[in-house]
């Protein structure tokens, strides 16, 4: 990748650029390469100044670009002028050469890093049709219109779409450039590694819920929310708060559940790799510490936006670095519950 594109990588996400930086040279283009694509569309998406159908056509062309159906240079000249983000605006701005890069990967990483963005932006463009319109009418913004998903099941496959996907790309790029020949439950490991990217979703659902519901979107389904007679206008007001945070503290367990698969995953890596087994307990990691902030809050505390804190990040590298060599040590920074690791279902 070149220092250009690298510098932007760095700009649009500086958490997942401290996992890049720890990954080995063998996958990191293609890992970074997917990851500046998909922000790509994920900026595309996120910009709601701009008309949801011209947001979708954005999409669209964008996906076919990626897929090779098309060669017609494209201009997001229009989408760049909205974005608060400079890192953003850029991003946008150079997208002729994100998409270059993708010539550069051999045809098996092609086929893989295709295949990732297809699903995810198919995931974003299903997000776009369910919410863009309550968006686009600022009904939500008085809190009168909310959107909610219908089903336990339609979180589930949102979740797969737009992170569960990426869990099982890395696991492919990963097995096949650093560890092709290794003796592993491939059908588990996959798995594991799917649940490790829901995971990590399903923890920013969590987070970002009262935002998410001033914007006119609930991904908690109506399914659990009409069981627990919540309507999703009001799911945050204290009042609700004894039926509320049961409910909320069922999807933390199930966030939980999901991440332990994903450090099982990480300790079914060789371990010899090291750098891969870092990057991937990081975000792990992080996403407990996250879940713990969040099951110690109470309605009012949700609304303040729980954040890891700099210095706990820092710590948690720290500590992983300093276990890394040593097996017992290292399996010691999360130890899940048996439980937590089996319990795979949904959580209907």
């Amino acid at each position: 990748m070149n220092a250009e594109l690298n510098s932007l990588l760095k700009q649009t996400s500086r958490s997942f650029y401290l996992t890049l930086r720890v990954l080995p040279a063998a996958v990191r283009p293609q890992i970074g390469l997917a990851y500046l694509l998909a922000r790509t569309t994920d900026t595309i998406a996120d910009t709601e100044l701009i008309p949801l159908a011209q947001r979708l056509d954005a999409l669209q062309k964008f996906r076919e670009r990626i897929l090779g159906q098309n060669s017609a240079p494209l201009n997001f000249g229009e989408l760049a002028k909205h974005q608060g983000s400079p890192a953003e605006k850029t991003l946008l701005e150079k997208t002729e050469a994100s998409l270059a890069l993708l010539q550069t990967l051999s045809p098996e990483d092609l086929k893989l890093v295709r295949d990732v963005l297809t699903t995810i932006t198919g995931g974003q463009e299903l997000d776009l049709r369910r919410f863009g319109q309550v968006a686009n009418t600022g009904a939500s913004a008085t809190g009168q219109q909310v959107v909610a998903l219908e089903t336990a099941a339609e979180l589930d496959d949102y979740t797969y779409r737009v992170a569960g996907c990426v869990g099982e790309f890395w696991t492919k790029i990963c097995r096949a450039h650093l560890f092709p020949d290794a003796k592993l439950d491939e059908k588990q490991f996959i798995t594991d590694g799917i649940r490790f990217g829901k995971g990590l979703q399903l923890v920013n659902i969590l987070r970002d819920l009262p935002a998410d519901l001033k914007n006119g979107r609930c991904y908690l389904p109506l399914q659990r929310l009409d069981e627990a007679k919540l309507l999703p206008e009001v799911l945050l007001s204290p009042a609700n708060a004894q039926k509320f945070l049961p409910l909320f503290h069922e999807y933390l367990d199930k966030a939980e559940a999901h991440l332990a698969a994903g450090w099982r995953y990480t300790n079914t890596l060789p371990f010899g790799q090291y750098r891969v087994r870092l990057a991937c307990a990081w975000p792990i990691l992080i996403g407990v510490r996250t879940i713990e902030k969040l099951r110690a809050a109470d309605v009012i505390g949700l609304q303040q936006r729980v954040k890891v804190s700099h210095g706990e990040v820092r710590g948690i590298i720290f500590r992983s670095l300093v276990r890394s060599p040593f097996a017992p040590a290292w399996r010691q920074l999360y130890a899940p519950a048996v439980k937590a690791v089996d319990s795979g279902g949904e959580l209907a």
